[in-house]
């Protein structure tokens, strides 16, 4: 039997983390594996195109409603192919900290005995480039053992991924996280491969992948669905078919060695990002 893959999916809020993450599964679940996705952000919409379009009910919604007394189906659907879908949700705006969902997810999660030994990979879609309080929980409990950072060849994008590699750094001296690389969701910025790439290498990481930007991505949201259930046969799927098996073929997992402010400001210059 071989043992769960957990795997958090971290990256600057809007780069498609989550578009990535429910293409990603789709590849995999079609692989054959066994997938949980677990929705770490309060706009709970990390599962909703393996739903196809389900607005689902959140962990803390339902222990509002309901109090402690629930039920695995209560939080927990099938999607695409048999994909488990959770959505650890919020608080109500303006009220406590967003990162405590994630915990009370968890907890549940396990409480309820949906880590099953079956399971090939379970999935933490986790909000933006935090990675302290309850959000760093999935990596800080050695929750997620591998993380992969979803970045573009956008400025901010780079100093997001930067910022998590010292938070994922920090933890992998208390526990086991390893960084698996860079996926680099394409913003169709000049040289991005080429930046990214020397990135990733600086990072003493990979770039594992490279996603070119495509239509095909949004045509297949609006129809809630992910590109390879809309599309089978578009070169899009094919593209997140190849990121699934680099992310199951994957060895090269390392402790990131964080880029100084003016080394990273270096290679964005080199690359012509920004102004001299």
């Amino acid at each position: 039997m071989t043992q769960t893959r957990q795997i958090a999916i971290y990256g600057k809020g809007g780069i498609g983390k989550s578009t990535t993450t429910q293409n990603l599964t789709a590849g995999l679940v079609e692989r054959g594996n066994k997938v949980m996705v677990v929705g770490c952000d309060p706009k709970a919409d990390s599962t909703r195109l393996l739903l196809g379009g389900l607005a689902q009910k959140t962990v803390l919604d339902t222990l509002r409603d309901i109090g402690e007394d629930i039920e695995l189906t209560d939080i927990l659907k099938e999607g695409y192919k048999g994909t488990r879908c959770v959505e650890s949700g919020g608080p109500e705006p303006g009220v406590g900290c967003a990162g405590r969902g994630i915990i009370t997810a968890i907890n549940q999660l396990e409480r309820l005995g949906a880590y099953t030994d079956d399971l090939d990979y379970v999935f933490y879609d986790v909000l933006g480039d935090v990675v302290c309080g309850g959000f760093a929980m999935p990596i800080r409990e050695g929750k997620a053992k591998e993380i992969y950072i979803v970045a573009s060849g956008e400025m901010m994008a780079l100093y997001a991924a930067n910022n998590i590699s010292k938070g994922i750094a920090r933890y992998a001296k208390k526990g086991g996280v390893r960084l698996g690389g860079i996926i680099c969701n394409s913003r169709k910025v000049d040289r991005e491969y080429d930046l990214v790439n020397a990135f990733a290498t600086e990072l003493g990481t990979q770039l594992i992948h490279f996603v070119p930007r495509d239509n095909e991505v949004q045509r297949a949201e609006i129809r809630r669905k992910t590109v390879i259930e809309h599309d089978p046969q578009a070169n899009q799927a094919d593209v997140y078919r190849e990121l699934a098996k680099k992310i199951e073929e994957n060895e090269n997992f390392v402790i990131p060695k964080p880029l100084t402010q003016d080394r990273l400001e270096e290679i964005l210059l080199e690359f012509g990002l920004m102004d001299l």
